[in-house]
């Protein structure tokens, strides 16, 4: 069951790993204003995309109650994150390899303990999820939607957030008030809009365009549209298939977005200073944030 893991320990035990440097790696959180528009799908499909482009991915599943990385994967995980910190197992006996040499980590019920974890719990936790630095160049926190306190302790200590919305008016406002609520608490939050299930190219800019004009002109910030995802069957025929879409069907409509998006994104991040960011950076804040 745990060859995986002890794959992953032999190859750092290598220097295959250990001998390359180590960058802070960047920690983004994919989060929606509400359910149903496809965050958990774009999170799978974003970092198989980076992946495609020469970056080391691990995607965690932190949406607590509906986690569904590994369905859409189409695979059952060992052990989660809830292992890791109730039975102090190692990260590499929690780390699933998926497709395209992807990473992933089921979240599971323990993600609730978070909330209130002892010291000695968080120390082991920053220790082990910092083995990620060096392994790893992205680690995507597929939130749960909405604007649940938990969700929003995420979304506050990643480097990057990604707010997913759909043309619908409903999906609109919610997103805007998620913005509105991250704003509120961090004025200077690195947030990127995507649209999801556009039907065209002017319905994804009119969306864009009209959550930048009232993020500017209400809340004084200047949000950052990534792009937009195409409308597109072969979506939910990959879902039904638990594949994910951007490896199942390549040259489909959505899978040419997400890979604009992937490009769009590296190439936003070309010779940026980030200043404070890693896992430990990471995980000091979400340690602020729940105690405070």
């Amino acid at each position: 069951m745990y060859d995986q893991a002890q794959r992953l320990r032999q190859m750092f035990s290598t220097g295959r790993i250990d001998n390359r440097p180590k960058p802070s790696i960047r920690v983004m959180a994919v989060t929606s204003g509400k359910g149903g528009v496809g965050k958990s799908n774009f999170s799978l499909n974003f970092a198989l995309a980076l992946t495609s482009m020469g970056k080391k991915v691990v995607v965690l599943d932190a949406d607590v109650g509906f986690a569904n990385i590994d369905v859409l994967i189409g695979k059952s995980p060992g052990r989660t994150l809830a292992d890791l910190i109730l039975r102090r197992v190692s990260i590499w006996d929690i780390l699933e390899l998926g497709p395209l040499g992807i990473h992933y980590i089921a979240g599971g019920s323990g993600l609730q303990d978070l909330l209130s974890l002892k010291q000695d719990q968080v120390d082991y936790l920053v220790d082990e999820l910092e083995e990620l630095q060096g392994f790893a160049d992205y680690l995507i926190i597929d939130t749960g939607a909405g604007l649940t306190e938990g969700t929003l302790r995420f979304i506050l200590s990643a480097d990057d957030i990604i707010t997913v919305c759909t043309p619908e008016p409903t999906a609109i406002t919610d997103a805007y008030a998620l913005i509105k609520l991250v704003v509120k608490h961090n004025p200077a939050a690195h947030i990127q809009l995507v649209v999801n299930r556009v039907t065209s190219a002017a319905e994804g800019k009119q969306v864009a365009d009209k959550l930048v004009l009232v993020t500017n002109q209400f809340l004084h910030v200047q949000l950052q549209t990534l792009g937009y995802v195409f409308d597109d069957p072969k979506v939910s025929k990959a879902v039904k298939e638990q594949v994910p879409f951007y490896l199942q069907y390549p040259d489909s409509a959505a899978s040419r977005s997400i890979d604009q998006l992937a490009k769009k994104h590296l190439n936003l991040n070309v010779g940026i200073n980030h200043g404070d960011s890693g896992i430990r950076s990471f995980l000091s804040r979400m340690t602020h944030v729940f105690r405070n």
